[in-house]
């Protein structure tokens, strides 16, 4: 099983440690790609730490408030900084719900073989890929690579297929990320996306929505359960018998009325509190 994840914007400080070392990143294929993308950022922060102009161009392209404004020294200075463990630089509600830290040896192991977290700057990246902390959407347009969303497409398609092997992905990115790259085929088919629901009742009456707190924090904890639990399911439909039995409700997602489903399966997994 394969698990596809959304970075964080806000993120961890590298604290001490080694530099980044592009060569020892997971999908080594993503190398040269990783290096553009990096370099023409470093180029863009770098220029301007001392150009109050090159600082709102780098703040204006990056898309930061004035109290981000920080992050554009941070961006300078990605060669040299500290570099952590990613599943120890992405933060917020989902991997708070994840919890990493404190999963036990064997479901640690789980997830290194099965999480990749999307990025603007490193295409994908495993939990355990050393990386220091830095600022860049997906939504970003660099004046060079473009983009990013557009600028990952290729190079992605060249080595996640091989990656994802004949098991299940579970697609838990948001659209920002989840556009960086498409399963194909028979791949799509073997594909779960998941959508969490807040159910409450008003006036006798049942109301779902889409939450973005629940949404987050929920997916953190399909996540953490599955690698604490060992489960390895191989397909949608086994993957949302899996969860009902670990004590979720899951429905089938609105999709195509044929009998043939050509992309990704949609499960709908339905809370009422965190």
């Amino acid at each position: 099983m394969l698990v596809l994840l959304p970075p964080s914007e806000g993120k961890a400080e590298g604290g001490k440690g080694r530099p980044l070392d592009l060569e020892s990143l997971s999908l080594p294929g993503l190398t040269e790609a990783r290096a553009t993308v990096l370099d023409e950022l470093v180029e863009l922060c770098g220029g301007s730490l001392d150009d109050t102009d090159d600082t709102e161009k780098a703040r204006a392209v990056l898309g930061l408030s004035e109290g981000l404004r920080g992050e554009i020294a941070k961006n300078a200075a990605l060669r040299t900084a500290p570099a952590l463990p990613a599943g120890e630089i992405y933060t917020g509600v989902l991997y708070d719900a994840l919890g990493l830290a404190t999963l036990d040896a064997a479901a640690k192991r789980r997830a290194g073989r099965s999480l990749l977290v999307f990025s603007a700057l490193w295409g994908a990246v495993g939990v355990r890929d050393r990386i220091p902390s830095y600022r860049l959407s997906g939504g970003v347009k660099l004046p060079g690579a473009g983009p990013l969303g557009a600028y990952w497409r290729r190079p992605l398609e060249a080595v996640l297929p091989e990656a994802a092997g004949g098991g299940l992905v579970l697609d838990l990115r948001s659209s920002a990320y989840a556009n960086m790259w498409k399963p194909r085929g028979e791949q799509a088919r073997r594909t779960a996306t998941v959508r969490v629901l807040q159910s409450k009742t008003v006036g006798g009456v049942e109301k779902r929505s889409v939450v973005s707190h629940f949404n987050k924090a929920t997916k953190g904890r399909i996540v953490r359960t599955l690698l604490t639990e060992g489960a390895a399911p191989k397909t949608p439909a086994a993957l949302a018998e899996t969860l009902r039995e670990l004590g979720y409700t899951v429905e089938s997602a609105a999709g195509p009325s044929s009998g043939k489903q050509q992309g990704p399966t949609g499960l709908d997994v339905i809370v009422t509190e965190l």
